[in-house]
């Protein structure tokens, strides 16, 4: 009966210890959890391949149809290709990138039709899009913006870029489709698919 007794008190005080223990030492509540989205390298990939299509698309486009728009309000070819060059401008200087010289965003989108020089300012600006993604640090992209609320930072900016790249291919296609305009990334997808289905048989 004794040796009952004392095994119960050793067992009451070995567990009490270890609750007071648990209880007399700070929890950890810090997310050692490493991040499983790469915002940096996956805006820069998500933006390239977006940019890959507006090239292929202004280049599929004929030159005639760069002054084509759907309504005499909307945006032209020409000017939906510009103002997505112009937007990687106006939106990274939200988080304090400088434009390049010259660039006045009030008569961007207008000031050209011509095709070649059109698809150039499309590669002119992806590369300053590209270079000041590049030249930021993690820490760069946690940066606070209170200007566009309490909790903004500089990787909202990125990726209100990534969302409008995606929102004017979406548009590119639209008029390219109206106009008869097969994107050349779905011409090549088509004749993979009937290479494929071409070997089955």
């Amino acid at each position: 009966m004794n040796r009952v007794f004392v095994t119960a008190v050793c067992l009451f005080m070995a567990l009490s210890a270890g609750v007071m223990g648990a209880f007399g030492q700070p929890a950890d509540t810090a997310d050692h959890t490493a991040p499983s989205y790469d915002m940096k390298a996956q805006s820069l990939a998500d933006l390239e391949a977006v940019q890959k299509k507006f090239v292929e698309l202004a280049n599929a486009t004929p030159t005639d149809k760069f002054n084509w728009r759907p309504s005499a309000d909307s945006r032209s070819f020409a000017e939906v290709f510009l103002h997505v060059a112009g937007e990687r401008y106006s939106i990274l200087k939200l988080m304090g990138a400088a434009a390049p010289d010259g660039f006045d965003a009030k008569t961007f989108e207008k000031s050209t039709t011509d095709k070649a020089r059109t698809i150039e300012e499309l590669k002119k600006s992806w590369e300053f899009t590209k270079t000041t993604i590049n030249g930021m640090t993690n820490a760069e992209f946690a940066k606070l913006l209170p200007k566009f609320g309490p909790q903004a930072n500089a990787g909202d900016v990125v990726y209100i870029l990534v969302a409008d790249a995606h929102e004017h291919l979406g548009q590119s296609v639209a008029y390219a489709r109206v106009n008869g305009i097969v994107p050349p990334w779905t011409v090549e997808a088509q004749k993979k698919a009937a290479a494929k289905k071409a070997e089955k048989k």
